[in-house]
């Protein structure tokens, strides 16, 4: 029996995020614009998803952490908030990093 995957689309599956059940419905409407669209319109057509798929997986990984960048990073402010702002980028890369090269 021959499978309908490529030797990309096991190496993307590899590097990639576990999906959570919240962000699957996301997933497949994006994988539908991909296969709907040709290559070149992909990027425009499937942007709004792809998008919202990434806020979605970050959101449920990470979610404390991007809201506090988010309220800390939004705007300059004082020498207190701007290094608020490096803390909260520091704790998001981390948690990010924790979830995309698991130990």
């Amino acid at each position: 029996m021959r499978s309908d995957k490529t030797k990309r689309d096991e190496a993307d599956e590899e590097a990639a995020l576990p999906i959570p059940a919240n962000c699957e419905r996301l997933l497949r409407s994006l994988k539908q614009c991909h296969r709907h669209s040709g290559l070149e319109a992909q990027t425009a057509q499937c942007r709004h998803l792809n998008r919202a798929l990434a806020e979605c997986v970050v959101s449920a990984f990470c979610g404390e952490e991007a809201e506090a960048v988010r309220s800390l990073c939004g705007s300059a402010g004082t020498s207190l908030k701007r290094s608020q702002c490096q803390r909260a980028q520091m704790r998001f890369s981390a948690c990010l990093s924790h979830f995309t090269h698991p130990r």
